[in-house]
């Protein structure tokens, strides 16, 4: 399970002091599994995320930006809960780093791999902000094959369903994670945006009963309903947050908070990287 919320500015250039692109999302994975802070990768420095550890799926990711040739990319995976591929035998960890590393565009991207489908049931959100001012989020999923252009007008939250059958907590986040926006647009609020934007991702208020999310985890459903999943007697939950922050001017920060154990009330690390696009 994993949860994603985006805003991206879509009247052309923002003003002067604005966001054009606000990003925050939790990781949602088993405790044990091995990763990587947040990093510029050294094989390929313009890029940045954390990256899976875990034997056989090495250097895989769930989240990450890059920029090449005046496009900035930012690449997001999300399992699809209660869904089953007789062919998903490919590990899906590269669908996100090979976008960001390289300079296909998100929808010609997102047609060749699923194309070529044999990974397990996916949701990935493309994201693309080019130096013109034009922004686009596509969501490409394979339970069933679909691609859609997300409308910017508002903030666009994702989860472990369907685009047409949010869980409620990702429609309840949303309109949270928008009340952010509306109010901390402006750089100058930079830091009561990163802390508002942490304490949501930090919540452990339960949405439920969600029928959606009953169906497609009907063993585990109101342990899952909360934007912070804690499951620990399962080893499993929230064990990474992450913020991104693309100013009007391509300042980019990508603030990420980790667990540093198997314990979600042990201590946890920040990461706070800058780079000028």
């Amino acid at each position: 399970m994993c949860i994603l919320f985006i805003y991206v500015n879509n009247n052309g250039e923002p003003g002067h002091g604005e966001y054009k692109l606000i990003l925050a999302s939790n990781r949602d994975e088993h405790y044990i599994r091995p990763a990587k802070t947040a990093a510029p990768w050294e094989e390929r420095p313009h890029v940045i995320g954390g990256r899976d550890m875990e034997p056989g799926r090495e250097g895989g990711t769930w989240l990450a930006i890059g920029a090449r040739d005046g496009v900035i990319r930012v690449g997001a995976l999300l399992n699809v809960a209660g869904e089953s591929k007789a062919n998903g035998v490919t590990g899906r960890g590269p669908i996100v780093s090979d976008y960001v590393s390289g300079t296909t565009p998100n929808e010609e991207y997102s047609k060749q791999l699923l194309a070529k489908d044999t990974y397990g049931p996916f949701n990935f959100i493309s994201v693309e902000l080019d130096a013109a001012g034009g922004a686009s989020v596509l969501y490409a999923s394979n339970a069933p094959h679909k691609i859609d252009h997300c409308d910017l007008r508002e903030p666009l939250g994702f989860g472990n369903s369907t685009l047409d059958a949010p869980l409620e907590k990702v429609k309840y986040g949303r309109k949270l994670f928008g009340n952010i926006v509306d109010k901390r647009l402006k750089i100058d609020n930079k830091d009561a945006l990163v802390n508002e934007l942490l304490d949501l991702l930090r919540s452990n208020e339960k949405y439920f009963p969600d029928a959606e999310l009953s169906r497609r985890a009907p063993n585990s459903a109101e342990k899952l309903a909360s934007i912070n999943v804690y499951f620990p007697e399962y080893g499993y939950g929230s064990r990474t947050r992450t913020i991104i922050l693309v100013d009007h001017e391509n300042r980019m920060e990508f603030i990420e908070e980790t667990m540093t154990s198997t314990n979600p009330d042990g201590e946890w690390e920040r990461t706070h990287i800058e780079r000028q696009f």
